[in-house]
């Protein structure tokens, strides 16, 4: 798997390099010391995972993965332990507090293995049954029954009608497991099965009595997909303030 790094102290980038040679399933492609020189590369290379710090000069390490992120994992390296709950709703892998533990280093890495490995084999060919591991098992679950998928923190819940599965995968990750005709993202938290759409308007949509907000940049596409064909298009408008 190829990744590379960015920090912009020397020292760090000696640490990630020396703990990089201990993966043989890594391949480091680059160090870089600023985010722009790492910018202008990813142009022209391909990585499939990132090492990024999230405090450096000029840039917020946060908004930066938001720009690098399609089709990349991110894995945040810091010493500021605030950002955590941030970072984990960027859809990072994972967050390493610095000075970087060795364990933990590989436990983040196992995590981008693992993810790589249920990307490319969502690619390849969406699933009618997912396998998710939750609870130390791996659990099928046909995507038939699954109501609604929700974002907490750094976990998935999956939502059927007679239960919940917790697993630790991102939102992109599963949104590529499951079938695009039957499943979109409606919000940065939540993928609906459109099967299951009891009702809805501009706004938000109802599966089993919950209703879930439609997010502005998911709008168009959410609406495109639950639009009925009847005598033509249909017209939709916002529900009335009272």
């Amino acid at each position: 798997m190829k990744c590379i790094v960015i920090d912009d102290d020397p020292m760090a980038l000696k640490v990630m390099e020396r703990l990089l040679k201990s993966r043989i399933e890594l391949d480091a492609e680059a160090m870089f010391d600023s985010p722009d020189k790492a910018r202008e590369w990813l142009e022209t290379n391909k990585a499939d995972l990132v090492f990024l710090d999230i405090e450096m000069p000029g840039v917020e390490g946060l908004g930066f993965a938001g720009d690098i992120a399609h089709g990349r994992m991110v894995i945040f390296t810091t010493a500021h332990g605030e950002y955590a709950l941030d970072a984990y709703g960027t859809g990072a892998i994972d967050y390493l507090m610095k000075p970087i533990d060795t364990q933990r280093f590989h436990q983040a890495v196992d995590r981008a293995l693992e993810q790589k490995r249920l990307l490319d084999c969502a690619r390849k060919k969406p699933q009618s049954v997912i396998t998710v591991k939750s609870n130390r098992r791996f659990v099928r679950v046909p995507t038939d029954d699954i109501l609604y998928i929700e974002g907490l923190k750094d976990y998935l819940i999956i939502h059927l009608l007679d239960r919940k599965i917790m697993t630790r995968i991102t939102m992109n990750v599963m949104a590529h497991s499951l079938p695009n005709e039957r499943f979109t993202r409606v919000n940065k938290s939540f993928i609906i099965n459109l099967d299951k759409v009891e009702s809805f308007n501009t706004v938000s949509v109802c599966i089993n009595s919950r209703e879930i907000s439609i997010g502005g940049i998911y709008r168009a596409d959410t609406l495109a997909a639950l639009e009925p064909v009847q005598n033509g298009t249909l017209t939709l408008r916002p529900p009335s303030e009272t």
